[in-house]
């Protein structure tokens, strides 16, 4: 029998045909995953929004973001301070099982933590999937080698190492300049909301116009509105002349938001000017709740910033992605900062690390069928000083029932949030089988997360 040859170059023009029909898939399959703009501001109060109930306070731009996507009305940072909370974002685990069951600080007798080498983050699974990846603002995991956020998965870094900063135009703490372009020190001029807000449009428009086809991953962690409380001097002045009878110590707090507010709304801008806000999943959230001696306000909710209360740890939070997630949809749906980690996978088509406690909720975003949450969540902060004296506070939550310890030196306190949302009402001692039960399983999670060092080796 004969066998008929094919033509050679019919044979280049199949295999022609093949590759550019692969490059084809490849580049729809690019173009399908969206960017991706995580906006992490620090220290909001869940009543210092407009949207979320505040009198005083005008967020438009914010307020505006409630409106384009989903919001959420029963969401929680992982911890009511910084730290623990940023290391649930790019790890998607509960903090102590990272390595941070605390703030991480300048000083070691103030340290409360150390990022677990090796444990994949956020980023470096991004870069996987073929994004670009960067930091914009606060990054508070780790001021040395190997904890910068050029070693932990950002392509780039352009803003404060530290934690706080003793001076939003100073941009030092304890006299040492943590600002940094990647590895550079720098030394820019100008109110640290205002630098970021700038830094973050340079990046977009960057990107706009780069040519290696990489969707991108921009976090974006302002240190507004953490103490210290100093708004631009014009920002204040409109609050007072506009908020009749405010106090000198709120009409701050205010400005400093509204002054936040106004540069979210500009990163917005630049997004839709560049042509990428059709394509960008964009979500908002706060490490944690306000801090009441600086005159924040965590609506009627029990508690604040440092504290395992409700308002320690209950957060405003919305995700907005024009064409996939329907405007003006609210839920009650629980969700925790840890679960951003698989949600943003799912987006991008990136594949998780082993071992995530997160759990994606991009079907709820979607409108699809998403499970009833059955999971039990825990809440951890280690800190020192004579309140706390190295030792940790705790609370978890199943189901309505939350179990509270919000003092080291203080018992375990019982709620049923159903019926008594601001924990007023403790049960501990009336219903003591249900006090046992979450008490057994709070012991099991303290020991899964004891087994994690925390503190740096020598």
């Amino acid at each position: 029998m004969r066998i008929m040859k094919k033509p050679k170059g019919l044979i280049c023009v199949l295999a022609g045909l093949m590759l550019t029909g692969i490059a084809a898939k490849a580049h729809a399959d690019q173009a399908e995953r969206p960017n991706i703009l995580m906006i992490l501001v620090d220290d909001l109060g869940y009543g210092d929004l407009s949207s979320y109930g505040a009198p005083d306070l005008k967020s438009p731009k914010i307020d505006s973001m409630m409106k384009a996507g989903m919001r959420f009305d029963n969401f929680y940072a992982n911890c009511p301070v910084c730290s623990p909370s940023r290391a649930s974002l790019l790890t998607g685990c509960y903090p102590e099982r990272v390595g941070v069951p605390g703030v991480i600080r300048t000083h070691k007798a103030s340290n409360w933590g150390f990022l677990k080498p090796g444990v994949t983050t956020l980023p470096m699974t991004l870069k996987k999937a073929g994004y670009h990846t960067a930091i914009v603002g606060k990054w508070h995991l780790g001021l040395e080698s190997p904890s910068k956020p050029n070693e932990r998965g950002f392509d780039f870094f352009h803003g404060y190492l530290g934690d706080m900063m003793d001076d939003y135009y100073k941009h030092r703490r304890h006299g040492i300049n943590y600002m940094r372009l990647n590895d550079k020190e720098i030394k820019p001029k100008g109110h640290a909301t205002d630098l970021f807000t700038q830094w973050s449009i340079d990046y977009l428009t960057r990107r706009s116009k780069a040519t290696d086809g990489k969707p991108f991953f921009l976090y974006l962690a302002y240190n507004a509105p953490h103490t210290p409380i100093q708004p631009p001097k014009e920002w204040y002045r409109k609050v007072k002349a506009r908020e009749k009878g405010i106090t000198d110590r709120r009409a701050k707090l205010v400005a400093l938001i509204e002054h936040m507010d106004d540069g979210i709304g500009k990163v917005m801008d630049a997004l839709k000017k560049l042509k990428l806000d059709q394509n960008t999943l964009v979500i908002f959230s706060s490490d944690n709740g306000g801090q009441g001696n600086v005159g924040a306000r965590n609506g009627p909710l029990r508690g604040e910033k440092q504290e395992m209360y409700e308002g320690g740890i209950k957060v405003p939070t919305c995700v907005v992605w024009p064409g996939r997630i329907k405007a003006g949809v609210r839920t009650n749906r629980i969700g925790l900062t840890m679960d951003f980690y698989s949600t943003i996978c799912e987006a991008a088509g990136a594949k998780p690390g082993s071992g995530i406690d997160g759990k994606s909720f991009l079907p709820l975003l979607l409108g699809k069928k998403f499970p009833a949450e059955t999971r039990d969540l825990f809440f951890t902060r280690r800190e020192g000083g004579n309140r706390y004296m190295g030792l940790t506070i705790w609370a978890m939550r199943r189901g309505p029932w939350k179990l509270v310890k919000n003092t080291p030196f203080g018992p375990f306190e019982l709620f049923n949030l159903a019926d008594d949302p601001l924990e007023k009402n403790d049960l501990s001692k009336k219903n003591r089988r249900q006090y046992n039960q979450m008490a057994t399983a709070m012991r099991a999670h303290i020991q899964r997360g004891g087994a994690v060092p925390w503190q740096k080796p020598e």
